[in-house]
């Protein structure tokens, strides 16, 4: 492992906005399931970020929505590393990372405690095989189901054809209420948080000359 990716993964463990729980304290319940509230001192909504990456939406949300909670999901230490320590910088106490997989969200959050979720260019896992892995299959949107609040919107944002038709397919089978969705969101007359903040990933999708699809719905 590269010398600067070790000193990340230490560093990690200094910042008070990152939390790397172990499998035990999963399973024996998170310390702040049902009590973000005491971690972020108030009593605002929380809105989560998953897969989130370097977190550049977690962060960006949370600077232009100071009276709401944000907290970014991801596996890879190393590319959290950077939006907490972003966040840090821009002493921005709305903010918050949880390293662990998605798969553990109930363990980490209680029933109506999330607001609204991001997904924002996640692994589209192409094979079929890998088809439960994906954030918007219908296993995944039962973890979401159990923590976020009655009518709370759910947002993709992706690159990839295959996994915005395959969530479009999902939400119609299984009932859920599709509240937009565009296959080209740089060119739909959308202009808001969705296409004013860019990921890391979505810039070089952009350059590249690739549509952005976007969609959001309720489950």
């Amino acid at each position: 492992m590269a010398k600067k990716k070790l000193e990340r993964f230490s560093e990690l463990y200094t910042f008070k906005n990152v939390f790397q729980p172990s499998y035990k304290e999963l399973s024996d319940a998170f310390i702040l399931k049902s009590r973000w509230n005491t971690f972020f001192k108030n009593k605002n909504s929380v809105i989560l970020e998953l897969g989130c990456g370097k977190g550049e939406y977690t962060v960006s949300l949370a600077e232009n929505n100071p009276d709401t909670n944000f907290i970014g999901i991801d596996f890879k230490g190393a590319r959290l590393w950077k939006g907490a320590k972003t966040s840090i910088e821009k002493k921005l106490k709305n903010v918050a990372f949880i390293r662990t997989k998605i798969d553990f969200i109930e363990n980490v959050f209680d029933k109506n405690e999330i607001k609204e979720i991001w997904i924002t260019f996640p692994d589209p896992y192409p094979k079929k095989s890998d088809v439960k892995k994906r954030l918007t299959s219908p296993d995944f949107l039962n973890k979401y189901k159990n923590i976020i609040k009655k009518d709370g919107i759910i947002h993709l944002k992706t690159d990839n054809a295959e996994l915005f038709d395959y969530t479009l397919k999902v939400i119609k089978t299984n009932k859920h209420n599709l509240l937009k969705y565009t296959r080209d969101i740089y060119n739909s007359g959308i202009s808001n948080q969705v296409t004013n903040i860019q990921t890391f990933y979505e810039k070089i999708f952009l350059k590249q000359g690739l549509p952005i699809y976007y969609l959001k719905f309720t489950l």
